[in-house]
């Protein structure tokens, strides 16, 4: 049991320590790493880094990048230092003692969707007199790559290795067009969002795209489901500048790729916002899922159409509807309390009616009817007595015919089973 506890007291250290773990302020502790540093940065890739649990780092010292940032875009040198993000944990033991002395490490770019056949791979593989090597996952590529020295481990979670130079293969090389070059109406058509490309078109939104482009954008596209849908307001009814800000709130004027907004916390302006705290998005995270929160709706993160370096564009299950719009939904009415009865009043509180006598036991003789004379025989009808008990029972006895009905039952009991020969004219004198 002990052994347990302190197992499960290990693990839960080593997950905070993750949890908490930051690339940026890991290499801000070592200067030769600067440059490395500051393009994880720019690309966005620290806050991918920062939400996984597990992951290597191999990081270049500074001029490491430096044939390849001057002659390439942004889109290119993140997919080259994507490739330099083992999703596994690497120490420099581990790195020896790598089964059948090679292995295939899946890394951050295979992640993106863009990597074909083992492009998103690297081989790693120990080489003569014990040296490490790494370089693409394509068979044939060469293991020009070595390990140099470790630099940083969070046992378990995080390791920082550093590396003699970049894994850059030629098909990463081939240079995406840049981003203002993207036609963006094309790839939403391709991703099922043709009324969203519609809207943009018709409503001159697409320009204001276009020319936040080079800037940095992020597109949040409604796929044409979610124009069905049974909660999908009728857009024919808005106003043209109503249905320009709701086109809009779905755009960020910067770039948030799926790393970015898994790290995010504060509220997002969109391209409607006029104002502070207008037109914003909320941003919740469940594992790998990401939603965006309008105070109306939330509408799931589908799928990545596009991401590329100033450019990011989604697909998302619902329109986004702006609370400056559409208000806050109603909240639920309070459940209401059960109902409970009365508790009965003391008897002290109100004098509760007197009650007529219970009829008398099965071995008891009924009444005399008050119509008999007084030498009639001391057997009376049954059906008299019934018939003047349900009489006294419909309303309230007074005092003195309580008290006649007490003595009633008390000298017939006497006559049963005391002294049979008690006759009426005594129960008179009593009475």
């Amino acid at each position: 049991m002990a052994a347990f506890l302190l197992s499960f007291v290990a693990i839960t250290i080593l997950a905070s320590a993750s949890a908490n773990t930051n690339i940026t302020e890991i290499l801000d502790a070592y200067p030769e790493y600067k440059e490395f540093n500051d393009l994880l940065s720019q690309t966005k890739l620290a806050d991918e880094i920062n939400s996984r649990r597990v992951v290597t780092v191999c990081v270049l010292p500074n001029g490491g990048l430096s044939s390849y940032t001057g002659k390439y875009p942004l889109s290119v040198i993140k997919n080259i230092l994507s490739l330099h993000v083992l999703l596994d944990y690497f120490d420099v033991p581990k790195l020896h003692k790598i089964s059948d002395g090679s292995i295939l490490s899946t890394t951050l770019y295979q992640t993106t969707g863009n990597a074909n056949g083992k492009l998103g791979f690297v081989n790693i593989t120990v080489l003569r007199g014990g040296k490490i090597g790494f370089g693409s996952g394509i068979p044939g590529s060469p293991l020009d790559c070595t390990l140099t020295k470790s630099v940083k481990q969070v046992e378990y979670n995080v390791s920082v290795i550093e590396v003699s130079q970049a894994i850059a293969p030629a098909e990463i090389l081939a240079a995406a067009p840049p981003a203002a070059d993207v036609n963006i109406t094309d790839l939403l058509v391709k991703a099922g969002c043709n009324s969203f490309a519609s809207y943009i078109v018709s409503t001159g939104v697409l320009k204001v795209y276009e020319s936040a482009v080079n800037n940095g954008l992020t597109i949040f596209a409604p796929n044409d489901e979610a124009f069905k849908a049974d909660n999908a307001p009728d857009l024919s009814t808005l106003s043209n500048a109503e249905l320009v800000s709701i086109l809009q709130y779905h755009a960020l004027a910067s770039y948030f790729p799926i790393g970015t907004l898994k790290e995010t916390k504060d509220k997002i302006t969109t391209l409607a916002t006029n104002g502070a705290g207008k037109y914003a998005l909320g941003v919740k995270t469940e594992g790998d899922s990401v939603s965006l929160e309008t105070g109306v709706d939330t509408s799931r993160i589908a799928s990545t159409v596009l991401d590329s370096t100033p450019l990011c564009i989604f697909t998302v299950d619902n329109l986004l509807l702006p609370v400056e719009l559409f208000g806050k939904p109603p909240s639920p009415a309070p459940a209401p309390e059960p109902e409970t009865s009365p508790s009965p009043s003391p008897a002290a509180d109100a004098p509760a009616p007197e009650s007529a006598a219970a009829p008398a036991p099965v071995l008891s003789p009924p009444a005399p009817p008050t119509s008999s004379p007084r030498d009639a025989p001391s057997e009376g009808p049954t059906a008299d007595s019934q018939n003047s008990t349900s009489g006294n029972s419909a309303g309230v006895l007074e005092a003195p015919a309580l008290m006649r009905m007490v003595l009633t039952v008390a000298v017939s009991y006497l006559r049963v089973f005391c002294c049979p020969k008690l006759s009426f004219s005594m129960f008179a004198c009593i009475t």
